[in-house]
This record gives C-alpha cells, sequence and structure tokens, in this order.
C-alpha cells in the first residue's frame, strides 16, 4: 500500500463527518446513529438523501452545495476514495454532509423506517453477471425500501445501457413506473441546468470516451418485496467503459 493511501487513512480519522463503524459490530446489528441522523448528527429534521457506493463523494459533496435545505450522506468502502469527499466537505465547512465507510449490503443497519428521503445509486459496478449484486437489483431495492420514506425516490445515474434497462425491466416486472428515463443525458446539452450536471470523476472518463450517461428515476414504496425480471436479455456486445470501478 502506498504511502499516499496511509496518509489519507490516517487524516480520516480526524474528520467529524466521516464515520468508520467496525464491520462486524454493524452486521446484526444497528449503527449508533440509525434513526436520530437528523437530530443527533445534523441537528435538524432536513430530509436526508443517501448516495450508495459514492466513490471520492463528488456527487454528495455537490447536492449538498446546490440544496442545503437537505442533508446528504454518501457511503463506500473504500476509505481512499472517501477521504476527498470528507476533506472538500471539512474545507469547505459544509454541515449538511456527512460520510459512512462500509458496505452497501449492511446499509439497513444505517437507517431507521421512512429515514432517508432519497436515494442515489452513481456509477456503480454493472455486474453483467451476476444480478443480485447490482445495487439496482430487487435484493437490494427491497433493502432501500426498508428505510425510505413513503414512494421516497431512487435515482440511477450509468454509463451502462444493460443496467438502465435492466432496471427499468424490473420496475415493469413489479408493476412500478419511473418517473423519468433517458437514455443520453448528455446529448444536446439535455442535462444543462439541472443535478445532472454534475460530473464524477468516473463520468467524465466515460463522457471522455464518448460512453452515453443513462439516468432513470422512480418511486419505490415502502417495504415493498420487488423480484426480478426473469426473462431479462441484452445484448452485451453492445459497447461499454472499460475503467475500473
Amino acid at each position: 500500500m502506498g504511502k499516499n493511501k496511509w496518509a489519507r487513512f490516517k487524516e480520516n480519522e480526524t474528520f467529524a463527518l466521516l464515520h468508520q463503524p467496525v464491520f462486524k459490530d454493524l452486521f446484526g446489528s444497528d449503527f449508533a446513529l440509525k434513526g436520530r441522523w437528523g437530530k443527533d448528527f445534523f441537528k435538524n429534521e432536513n430530509p436526508i438523501v443517501v448516495e450508495l457506493g459514492c466513490g471520492r463523494g463528488e456527487y454528495t459533496v455537490e447536492l449538498a452545495k446546490r440544496f442545503p435545505e437537505k442533508n446528504f450522506i454518501g457511503i463506500d468502502i473504500k476509505g481512499a476514495r472517501l477521504w476527498r469527499g470528507a476533506k472538500t466537505a471539512t474545507e469547505e465547512n459544509l454541515r449538511n454532509v456527512s460520510f459512512v465507510r462500509t458496505k452497501v449490503d449492511i446499509v439497513t443497519s444505517l437507517f431507521a423506517t421512512g429515514e432517508v428521503s432519497e436515494v442515489w445509486v452513481t456509477f456503480p459496478d454493472p455486474q453483467p453477471t451476476k444480478a443480485r449484486k447490482r445495487l439496482c437489483s430487487s435484493l437490494f431495492l427491497n433493502r432501500y425500501a426498508k428505510f425510505l420514506a413513503k414512494n421516497g425516490t431512487v435515482h440511477l445515474k450509468t454509463d451502462s445501457q444493460m443496467l438502465h434497462e435492466y432496471t427499468k425491466a424490473l420496475l415493469a416486472k413489479n408493476g412500478l413506473n419511473y418517473t423519468f428515463a433517458n437514455n443520453d443525458i448528455h446529448a444536446n446539452n439535455a442535462s444543462a441546468g439541472s443535478v445532472l450536471e454534475i460530473q464524477t470523476t468516473y463520468e467524465k472518463i466515460f463522457v471522455d470516451r464518448g460512453f452515453p450517461i443513462t439516468y432513470l428515476q422512480f418511486a419505490l414504496p415502502q417495504n415493498t418485496a420487488l423480484v426480478e425480471p426473469d426473462d431479462f436479455t441484452f445484448d452485451m456486445n453492445v459497447p461499454k467503459a472499460k475503467t475500473q470501478r
């Protein structure tokens, strides 16, 4: 491991807005702030928005700047990446930002029923051969439904056309409609002036390589029991980004 990573890990320990719970303490039990994020951490009752797999935290930080009336929490397992978002938010004194270093698999340990108003999933690994590992699979969406507010919003932004179409097929399979869908948000400058114009490091790489960026927004009922779209197929020969996530 490089010295730079060790330095970042050490500095992470100094950021009051970065939580690094021990994995074994969350597995099968609840995080101390579960159900108390607004009262005990943010000190307000504003809506909470969560970004899953937030990487360097660029989206979380930029959303927080644009919407000071909301609270934002970015979650990722890689501490060296989270360092960037935590450092920026700390230096800019953003009071409506927090980060948690943990696995998305145990996200239900972090939030209570109805505690979160929106979930962003930005450029996740599309997992082309392992549907259940996709962060928008029925397995994960059912988990989000446990802590989302009534008809809470899910945003999926990805370079993977397969993941985009798979998620639409999953919604259709379960009788749900999407609020908005776009197969190429940057075509004809369509994202200008909206939160979709925010670009992560990965997105900039994908855009530079000519890959269209897709976006899907939908409401998720509380405590739902979604199932997989058994008949979903996709032409995997469609060009896709090769960048490691």
